[in-house]
């Protein structure tokens, strides 16, 4: 039976060297911050416990101070394994200062390894991250020079190449669900994300950890209902209770996030009116009846909003990494979180449908694009982010729309109002280079897996084909040379047929887009691009 303990004596728990997994996603979604904020404390009065390895399969913290940030002091922490670091700067600059051991391996992959790792099996066999920088001819998801181990494998099965990513070691889980009866059963009816945590317990109890659970309140032993429990109390050794546990890191509680209410179309805010609004319009203009979609995290997550504006959201099916199928996905420092949703997955299970080519199109970002098509949203400058679930969507979905600035730093360009745009201040770096930094998205390897990619930009439309990327739009008030060609850092090709951006994309009125978009057909593939992941070679 769970005993019950303080977060101060849970930290209490955790021995040097010990390998701790941690619950949670992004901006506070199930996080269990009350222990990461108490074994903070405890480092910080007594020195201990050093040199631990902490695993994450999300990045954890609020862009500041909570979560994986508070964790991040010299010592503490020897390893770092994580689906990325852009939650938590402060643990990226550490790794770029090469003061701890740093990987960034696949959100996708940690999600489906901590199933393996919670029935022993030895890893996980992926074609996820072939021939990008998690690839071991490119680094093996490495970002500090201290990381020298190998955590990726490149094996081959009747010929063909496949990652295979070695189970971690742990000593120490700690999750997080909304109720715990007195037995430790967890059940989870408030949060905003499932995640893997009936996996991370069992896989410490499977190696002789130990699991803690942080829980809102205590109920009677045997009033949860088996079917709302999942995290079983057999697995469970210490629970912490903490009644002030917030939802998220911006939000206190939304019922809406925990499934019990769905809201009035009326209650989803829109966007404002900028050319951050202009991209996710145009991204969102690829969409079409029955579109199984992807929202990734930055300008992309706004598509949500535009099609709700639009009144053609519940038509499509859009979904999140985190789990969240069907509905409205959250935005902004709330993304991972979802409303009037079909369905919340654990997070394995909805990778599994992004690796078996559930997607027909995925709507992601891009911080750097070569002229092969390789994509950058890794490591770039002094940023380590780290992929997060970026590899999975954009190797398994049918189609791929990448979606940013064409240039950044002091960018200074807004939407006229009639048509087109009025660029007052080019930006000082250019985002589109000879090279990237490191290959998050490869390029050749899409096109030779027949992917339709494109790149939308607040001034541009490009294509990927087989000959290079090719401009296809331009915005109005936009000069080809000036503001576009000249400030790409490769040869383009540019269309015969060169056609202006729709000129509603640049006004603030709704852009009317319900017709057109019931007129689009649904496009089905004769074979998903998933099956076709290891048949090809960059």
């Amino acid at each position: 039976m769970a005993e019950f303990i303080t977060a101060r004596q849970a930290a209490g728990l955790i021995e040097p060297e010990d390998s701790v997994l941690i619950g949670g996603s992004g901006g506070g979604h199930a996080v269990p911050e009350a222990v990461i904020e108490a074994l903070a404390a405890r480092y910080l009065e007594t020195g201990a416990p050093r040199d631990l390895s902490l695993i994450s399969v999300v990045s954890i913290g609020d862009w500041q101070e909570t979560g994986f940030n508070i964790l991040a002091e010299p010592g503490l922490a020897k390893r770092v394994v994580s689906g990325g670091f852009n939650n938590c700067p402060r643990f990226a600059a550490l790794a770029f200062a090469n003061e701890i051991e740093a990987y960034t391996l696949p959100q996708g992959v940690l999600s489906q390894l901590c199933r393996d790792m919670a029935a022993g099996r030895p890893g996980l066999v992926t074609t996820t991250g072939l021939h990008t920088f998690v690839d071991p001819r490119h680094g093996g998801g490495r970002q500090s020079e201290r990381a020298t181990e190998d955590l990726v494998e490149l094996i081959t099965l009747k010929g063909e190449d496949y990652l295979f990513y070695r189970s971690l070691p742990v000593d120490v889980a700690v999750i997080r669900g909304t109720s715990a009866d007195e037995q430790g059963n967890i059940s989870m009816e408030e949060e905003a994300f499932f995640g893997e945590m009936f996996s991370m317990a069992a896989a410490a109890h499977l190696h002789g950890g130990i699991v803690i659970a942080q829980v809102k309140q205590v109920v009677q032993a045997g009033t949860l209902p088996g079917k709302e429990v999942k995290v079983p109390g057999a697995v469970v050794d210490f629970v912490v209770v903490e009644p002030d546990q917030r939802q998220t890191y911006q939000t206190r509680h939304s019922t809406a996030y925990a499934g019990a209410a769905r809201l009035p179309d009326t209650s989803i805010a829109t966007i404002p009116f900028d050319v951050r609004k202009v991209i996710a319009r145009r991204a969102a203009m690829e969409l079409f009846p029955g579109a199984v979609v992807n929202l990734g995290f930055g300008v992309s997550n706004g598509i949500s909003a535009i099609a709700a504006e639009e009144g053609f959201y519940r038509e499509l099916t859009l979904t999140v990494e985190q789990g969240i199928i069907g509905g409205v996905p959250a935005v902004g420092k709330d993304a991972g979180a979802g409303i009037n949703y079909d369905m919340m997955a654990d997070q394995p299970y909805q990778f599994d449908f992004y690796d078996g080519g559930g997607l027909d199109i995925a709507f992601l970002s891009f911080a750097e694009v070569d002229g092969a098509g390789n994509v950058n949203v890794s490591r770039y400058g002094r940023s380590i982010n780290g992929p997060g679930g970026f590899i999975n969507i954009s190797q398994g979905a049918r189609k791929v729309v990448f979606s940013g600035t064409l240039t950044t730093g002091g960018l200074d360009v807004v939407p006229d109002g009639e048509g087109g745009l009025t660029l007052r201040q080019e930006g000082r770096t250019r985002k589109w280079l000879d090279q990237v930094g490191q290959v998050t998205f490869n390029g050749r390897f899409a096109r030779e897996r027949g992917q339709e990619v494109l790149f939308v930009t607040e001034r541009a439309v490009f294509r990927l084909t087989d000959q290079g990327i090719r401009l296809e739009e331009i915005a109005g008030g936009i000069d080809l040379q000036r503001d576009v060609l000249a400030q790409i850092g490769f040869p383009v090709l540019v269309a015969d047929d060169l056609r202006h951006m729709d000129p509603r994309l640049f006004r603030e009125e709704p852009m009317a887009l319900l017709t057109s978009f019931r007129q689009r057909q649904r496009r089905h593939a004769s074979r998903s691009v998933a099956s076709e992941k290891g048949r090809s070679h960059a």
